[in-house]
């Protein structure tokens, strides 16, 4: 390549006065700053053009070639800056390699741009624009297609880096075959995740913006994302909690989101005195729910006296509200009791509250007019009683004889007996 250049080369230096070898670095430099000039002030505002088209994917592909294009001339002109110093300094092994390396980088640069475009077209899928009529498509089945699209390129790209690498594919497809055993083995949990987002997006048991709860665990949020791996959630005290994909196989998942209507079942307990009044009642609630905009005339309904309950008379309600916002279906709740209250009260009857009656066997009635006199006498006052308990000791003291006293009447006693 260098003879090809030399009589190039000496005019070159002849007519500028500059050394020769600066002649085939200088194209190089004057080449990629045209391409990048024209990048520049073409395709660049060609972009911008395209977007106010009827077209919805032109500007797309252009938006995606625009980075790698930049960064694929500047990138081979240093390529071939390289392998032309090579051949300068007779380096073999680099100018053998340099054609190999060029190619490789052009592969990347092509996995890049296919990474970049998919990204575009998930976008563009999810908010296109608004002079277009295609309905945007959710954010978790575009991020599945994005992301299975990406996997393909990037597996296509590496083969292809492998084979220009001098790596036979044939026998990387026979060491995939004995060694998958093990590799299956050792990356068991990651190929568990991996199909179960697979599933999860092909399944759409929820997507991303969903409240899903799981009566099984502990688990309650909106979802944020869905990867290959891990899922995100967002709980209701703004936690993120990740949960491996796999575990959505063996979990029950309740998805609240897609519900129809919202269910209003409450209990009201009336007293058992107030037992004429709940026919009348439960006649007037039914009506009223007939007649209430918010509730879904077309879905189950129900106003029944249930039971009579522990200290209540109980009538049930049962019925859907046509909205599923909690805060909308909150406020009609609350209308709807409300109005039973108005209604109970109207009535002339009363919500029961939890009492009980005490029935006593005998009842006892005290005078209240004449509180009952308790008349008192100097016996029973505390003065006298303790006088009495004093003069009571003195007495029994002077009673009792003394030792010597004993002993005297008993020799006086004896002395009569023996002069009789």
């Amino acid at each position: 390549m260098l003879q090809v250049l030399d009589p190039i080369e000496q005019w070159f230096q002849t007519a500028f006065g500059l050394p020769s070898w600066l002649l085939a670095p200088t194209v190089i430099v004057v080449l990629a700053l045209i391409a990048d000039l024209f990048l520049r002030l073409v395709l660049w505002r060609l972009i911008s053009l395209l977007e106010k088209s009827h077209s919805r994917w032109d500007d797309v592909i252009l938006e995606a070639l625009r980075r790698p294009l930049w960064v694929g001339i500047w990138g081979g002109a240093i390529i071939a800056l390289a392998s032309l110093a090579a051949a300068r300094l007779q380096l073999e092994w680099v100018v053998q390699h340099a054609p190999k390396a060029l190619w490789v980088f052009v592969l990347l640069m092509l996995g890049w741009t296919g990474i970049r475009l998919v990204r575009q077209i998930k976008r563009r899928l999810m908010a296109p624009h608004a002079r277009h009529r295609a309905k945007p498509v959710d954010a978790s089945t575009a991020s599945a297609i994005s992301k299975l699209l990406g996997a393909v390129i990037l597996a296509v790209v590496a083969l292809a880096i492998l084979e220009a690498l001098g790596m036979s594919l044939s026998g990387l497809l026979a060491f995939g075959g004995l060694g998958g055993l093990v590799v299956g083995f050792a990356l068991r949990d990651i190929l568990a995740n991996f199909f179960g987002g697979l599933a999860i997006h092909l399944d759409n048991p929820f997507k991303v913006g969903d409240w899903i709860s799981s009566p099984d665990r502990e688990l309650e949020g909106t979802v944020e994302d869905i990867g290959w791996r891990l899922t995100r959630i967002r709980t209701f005290d703004l936690r993120p909690l990740y949960i491996p994909n796999m575990l959505f196989s063996s979990i029950a998942v309740v998805n609240p989101s897609r519900m129809l209507n919202r269910r209003i079942y409450e209990t009201v307990g009336l007293r058992y005195r107030d037992i004429a009044q709940v026919e009348g009642i439960v006649t007037r609630i039914r009506d009223m729910l007939k007649e209430h905009e918010s509730i879904d005339q077309d879905n189950f309904m129900l106003v029944n006296f249930e039971a009579f309950g522990a200290y209540s008379l109980d009538i049930v309600i049962y019925a859907y509200t046509r909205t599923t916002d909690w805060a909308e279906h909150l406020d009609i709740k609350q209308d709807i009791l409300l109005r039973i209250a108005t209604i109970v009260d109207e009535a002339g009857a009363d919500i029961a509250m939890p009492a009980r009656e005490l029935h006593m066997a005998d009842s006892l009635t005290l005078d209240r007019d004449e509180p009952p006199e308790r008349e008192t006498s100097d016996e029973d006052s505390p003065r006298t009683k303790s006088d009495k308990r004093d003069t009571g000791a003195s007495s029994q003291r002077a009673a009792s004889p003394t030792r010597g006293e004993a002993d005297d009447a008993s020799a006086n006693a004896s002395n009569q007996d023996a002069d009789a």
